[in-house]
């Protein structure tokens, strides 16, 4: 029997996390009217235990590395911001599809914020397909007045933005050798108190099915961290994030079918285009980038 390659391993681990993310997008609408924070508590409950399971097992530490606390909790506030911008757009866009690439962004905005924070260079090829993959963006938001969508249109945009500014953060710990695992339990944590007040003082009654409904959020979600995190360790960036973008893929596929029949715009279909042409550009120049210092 044939020897599965990491690299194969790490592609089935990120195909795994974009189906988990797109289940996950599906039971968000599914779970109807609950307010945006308590789906967003429950999505991250589930998380935190899982992780919190995962480190015991493990017998790993509950403590942060001591000079990456302050980046724990920026990294915490951004994400949560994130994952707040990308539920509301998931809720109030017509397309789900629409609300999943406006999140896919974040990896070209990761790109910009290590150019500030962490001070790598962004590469004029790099920086010609983050202008490219911004205007793909405008055909998927439609940034007129006349478009009901707008509002929930740019916080998917901003969630993107704001996720970028979380991967970030996990890409400078990661290099200071803080657990990945902690990482995913610190947020988790971070997420449930923050919005753990709204639910005290504004809980919305919930039937048997939204109950159902949005714990399976938390499992996909805790599925979809812990996919993409496996995949990253079986494989670097550079050979499979590409992949990542199939969610956009099974996202639309699951509106179609589960949520009503959704079909995005022909607008949209050309950001969607947009935007994944320059992801595979940018896959194949950091390849070739990657191939260049090894030959020297």
């Amino acid at each position: 029997m044939a020897k599965v390659s990491n690299r194969t391993k790490g592609i089935i681990c990120i195909l795994l996390s974009a189906l988990c993310f797109s289940g996950m997008s599906s039971f968000i609408n599914l779970s109807g009217d609950v307010p945006i924070a308590q789906k967003v508590f429950f999505r991250n409950l589930v998380a935190l235990f899982i992780a919190t399971v995962t480190l015991l097992k493990n017998r790993e530490s509950f403590k942060p590395h001591k000079e990456c606390i302050k980046y724990h909790i920026i990294r915490s506030g951004a994400g949560l911001l994130g994952v707040f911008g990308n539920f509301y757009a998931t809720t109030k866009m017509a397309s789900t599809a629409d609300a999943a690439i406006l999140n896919k962004m974040s990896p070209f905005f990761t790109l910009i914020f290590s150019a500030i924070f962490l001070k790598e260079k962004v590469k004029p090829k790099q920086a010609v397909a983050i202008g490219i993959a911004f205007l793909g963006a405008m055909f998927v938001i439609k940034p007129t007045m006349s478009n009901v969508e707008l509002l929930p249109s740019v916080c998917g945009f901003i969630g993107g933005v704001c996720a970028g500014g979380a991967y970030t953060c996990v890409r400078h710990m990661g290099n200071k050798g803080e657990n990945g695992r902690f990482t995913v339990f610190f947020f988790s944590l971070f997420s449930c108190l923050v919005t753990a007040p709204y639910l005290i003082f504004n809980f919305h009654p919930m039937s048997k099915t939204q109950w159902i409904y949005l714990i399976m959020v938390g499992v996909c979600a805790a599925g979809g961290q812990f996919s993409i995190t496996a995949a990253y360790t079986f494989a670097p960036s550079r050979e499979i994030s590409v992949y990542d973008y199939s969610n956009v893929i099974f996202t639309a596929i699951s509106g179609y079918f589960f949520l009503g029949g959704q079909v995005p715009d022909l607008w949209s279909f050309v950001g969607y285009f947009i935007i994944c042409m320059m992801a595979v550009w940018m896959f194949i120049y950091n390849k070739r980038e990657y191939k260049l210092k090894k030959s020297m």
